[in-house]
């Protein structure tokens, strides 16, 4: 997801409020992979301290981030969420390497909803954004080498000695004959004072930044033993599937109970208001397969007059009549431009594309367990926003932000799922734990989505259109580029739009347009509403911008017969800003042997380069197409992320969200509706790629000192714009449409 990008960098983790004027849209990519709450969103004040001296904040005090046991295993939470992108590890890196501890004894956990594990760049809860490291980066360099310095000042104390003859190093204060470990000091190291300032490492001497590292919870996840929120299971819990309206915000007009009460372990079923204004209703059972077959048994009527009934078919007809005239102009500067040249142009090149709503089908479906007590709530739950998701609850149950405990578990996938700024899911979940104890049946209850449940009842990326006008003359040069977008909009209606909605335009929808091409550009976007729910998706606006970018500058390239690298780079120009796009792309080009070695018969060459979310990813690929089918062949990336802090999990991030990326191009890979009914209900009708649809992925990173940037989303959104362009060269038709149709991919 996103949201860093339009929130402002605060000079304290927790600034006092968000103005227009403070608002800055700064470039850095679309998500949910998320992280999107404007800090004057209400349940969020309360996550705000004061100003207070350095080293005092909530952020910046080691004991909320470390323990050290005695035996010197010491654990680093993470203030994040993971969902497999390894910022549990990375940023228990980042700390151990100013704590000079010894990483073979680094165990990792996670904070929760406390105001010591916000943003300490935007002082609230987030995960997303791909700015976990980005923005925690020296934050947790500093609580190790506040941490390290805490811990000589306790030895210095205790031996009667001046803290600067002794070392710490690998879990040991040492000097004067004397040493201890760091488990033996902690307690009293954390009576000390917390240093103000600390003076940091210089990176020439570090040891684990930058060092290909594998996951703490490697063996955990390999083995099947890793926890995760679906796994919860507390004393006395009890297990609900929720019955959902076909029909997104529809409600049930009655139900019968009777069989489903008859099913052996059943103990409730409750009727719950669900997201959007819908209602629904909940099987209570003593596990999750008696709550499956007592649903099964549940015989309901639903209500769906006064809610559109989308069909995708006809949405389409009506967004290509709204592109066929100029929407709202899109705020960015420079996106404005005169389009008289349109006409005089001696060249011309017209494109309408089409992206389908998707489901972010993440491995692991949503879950929450929710202990509900007349003066507290416990929630266990994989949340990307546990303070916002904390404010709804306590609104909610009326109890007050302090009773209102999230524990954050692993997630196994999110992709901005688990994200959600109304907290869905938490609250369907808090709604259920309610009527069970006005039913006099106060218990843990964890409510479970199936893979179908979220498949036809969730939240999707955006059904989006784009028509593109472009004239260029013969040289490539693009004289006008007239471009419109149709798109729901994210964030309207949500507590964000006051703060990223720009005149009129949503910025999730137009980020990735452009850049880092130096060409002038008049765009504007149409946001229709629709009865269909939807939210960030990985990679977010840039999953449809970087295609259509990357796939019209190449068709230009070809038409005017020029080198689609090269060509890319001219248009980049030499200037500064540009710089870390030509080098991941040059990178990929020399390290996939681009123009030196000798394709396959019938292999083509496919190139494409993107920004989101401050890091820029470029791939070229190999690819052809046989029988109907793509035949994807060796694919190399160049990375820019900045310093890179584990280079092991930038390639995993990279891999994967290639893997992802080639899903979106494969037949069936969309969420279609009729009658305002999901027709996929599973991942056999929407089917991602499998391990005999991928190539070979080699990941490059560029060197760089400069901070890092995040790469849990920028890999996505270029690959599949440099396969179109492999494909249109081997077929000499124009991929306009993902996934690919069996028409355009006929050699």
């Amino acid at each position: 997801m996103i949201l860093d990008k339009y929130l402002p960098a605060a000079e304290s983790p927790a600034p006092a409020a968000l103005d227009r004027r403070r608002f800055v849209a700064v470039t850095v990519g679309g998500t949910l992979g998320l992280a999107l709450m404007p800090l004057a969103t209400p349940g969020v004040r309360a996550q705000q301290a004061p100003a207070v001296p350095p080293g005092q904040k909530p952020t910046e005090r080691p004991a909320a981030f470390l323990s050290i046991a005695r035996d010197g295993t010491t654990t680093v939470l993470c203030n994040r969420m993971d969902m497999g992108q390894g910022i549990e590890t990375a940023l228990a890196m980042i700390c151990a390497e100013e704590l000079d501890a010894d990483w073979a004894r680094v165990k990792t956990g996670f904070g929760s909803a406390d105001g010591a594990y916000v943003d300490p760049m935007y002082g609230m809860h987030l995960t997303g954004g791909s700015n976990s490291i980005k923005n925690s980066y020296t934050q947790y360099r500093e609580l190790g080498a506040r941490t390290r310095a805490m811990l000589v000042a306790a030895a210095a104390k205790q031996w009667g000695v001046a803290p600067a003859t002794l070392s710490a190093r690998q879990g040991v204060v040492s000097g004067g004959g004397r040493s201890a470990g760091y488990g033996e000091l902690f307690e009293a190291a954390m009576r000390e004072p917390v240093p103000a300032a600390v003076r940091l490492k210089d990176p020439k001497d570090f040891a684990l930044i930058g060092k290909p590292t594998g996951l703490k919870v490697a063996r955990e996840k390999s083995t099947g033993s890793q926890t995760y929120g679906i796994d919860i299971a507390l004393p006395g819990q009890r297990t609900a599937l929720v019955v959902r309206p076909p029909v997104f915000g529809a409600r049930f007009a009655s139900f019968d109970a009777a069989d489903a009460l008859k099913v052996r372990g059943v103990r409730a079923v409750v009727p719950v208001e669900l997201d959007r204004g819908g209602r629904g209703v909940a099987v209570v059972a003593d596990g999750y397969w008696p709550a499956k077959l007592g649903r099964d048994a549940l015989k309901v009527s639903w209500d769906t007059s006064g809610v559109q009934a989308v069909d995708t078919d006809r949405l389409r007809a009506q967004y290509q009549e709204l592109a066929q005239r100029p929407g709202v102009q899109a705020p960015q500067p420079n996106f404005k431009a005169d389009t008289s040249g349109l006409a005089t142009a001696p060249r011309k090149l017209s494109a309408e594309f089409v992206f389908p709503y998707l489901n972010h089908a993440q491995m692991e479906p949503l879950a929450c367990t929710v202990d509900l007590k007349a003066d507290r709530c416990d929630v266990h739950t994989a949340s990307q926003m546990p303070g916002m998701d904390a404010g709804a609850i306590s609104r909610s149950t009326g109890l007050k932000p302090e009773q209102v405990h999230i524990h954050v578990q692993m997630a196994g996938g999110g992709f901005g799922r688990r994200a959600v700024p109304s907290s869905e899911y938490i609250l369907e979940a808090v709604s259920v734990a309610k009527a069970l104890a006005a039913q006099g049946q106060r218990a843990p209850v964890k409510v479970v989505w199936s893979r179908e449940d979220d498949m036809r009842a969730g939240y999707y990326r955006p059904f989006t259109l784009h028509r593109a006008e472009i004239g260029f003359d013969d040289q490539g040069r693009v004289l006008a580029w007239d471009h419109r977008i149709v798109s729901q909009s994210i964030l309207t209606g949500s507590p964000f739009e006051s703060f990223m909605v720009q005149g009129g335009v949503d910025n999730t929808t137009s980020e990735g347009m452009r850049e880092p091409y130096n060409v002038p550009m008049n765009l504007t976007v149409h946001h229709p509403k629709v009865n269909v729910p939807v939210l960030w998706w990985r990679a977010v606006g840039s999953t449809h911008t970087a295609f259509v970018m990357e796939t019209l500058i190449d068709e230009i390239a070809q038409a005017t017969g020029q080198d689609p690298v090269a060509y890319r780079l001219r248009l980049m120009g030499t200037d500064a800003k540009h710089a870390r796009h030509r080098e991941a792309l040059q990178l990929a080009v020399a390290q996939s042997g681009y123009g030196r070695k000798t394709l396959s018969p019938g292999m083509q060459w496919g190139v494409a380069v993107h920004e989101s979310f401050e890091s820029v990813v470029a791939y070229v690929v190999e690819a052809t197409v046989r029988d109907g089918r793509v035949v994807l062949g060796q694919v190399t990336a160049g990375v820019h992320c900045n310093r890179c802090i584990n280079p092991r999990t930038v390639e995993a991030q990279v891999q994967g969200a290639a893997v992802m990326a080639l899903s979106t191009t494969m037949p069936g890979h969309a969420i279609t509706l009729k009658d305002g009914v999901v027709q996929e209900s599973n991942y056999h009708q929407f089917a991602p790629a499998r391990i005999t649809d991928v190539p070979p992925v080699a990941v490059h990173i560029c060197e760089s000192a400069d901070a890092p940037k995040g790469m849990g989303e920028p890999g996505l959104p270029p690959l599949a714009p440099a396969l179109a362009n492999a494909v249109r060269r081997a077929t000499g038709r124009p991929l306009r449409e993902l996934p690919f149709t069996a028409a355009a991919l006929r050699a």
